[in-house]
């Protein structure tokens, strides 16, 4: 089952002793942060919970399943998330 983003702003803003709207306002600030990083290709870490960062994946060659003819997948860019040890942890 998926947290909501209003039941994750619901968590935070009770566990940090503020008001849904700050919460709201951090969760928001944190994913543009995150996104501003990763997409200049900077490694964002918090440690213990994640890593976040972009990786570069080469040209190939592929093949169209429906037509089984072969197409070349152009160089280009994807994003690897690591757990870190408090997440592994939790999750056991």
């Amino acid at each position: 089952m998926a947290i909501s983003r209003s039941d994750l702003v619901s968590a935070l803003a009770e566990k940090a002793g503020t008001s849904k709207t700050d919460a709201d306002s951090v969760l928001s600030a944190l994913a543009d942060s995150l996104l501003d990083a990763v997409s200049k290709g900077e490694k964002v870490s918090i440690p213990g919970i994640l890593s976040v960062e972009r990786v570069e994946r080469a040209a190939r060659t592929g093949r169209n399943p429906a037509t089984g003819e072969t197409i070349e997948i152009p160089a280009g860019y994807g994003v690897k998330v690591s757990a870190g040890s408090k997440l592994k942890a939790a999750a056991k």
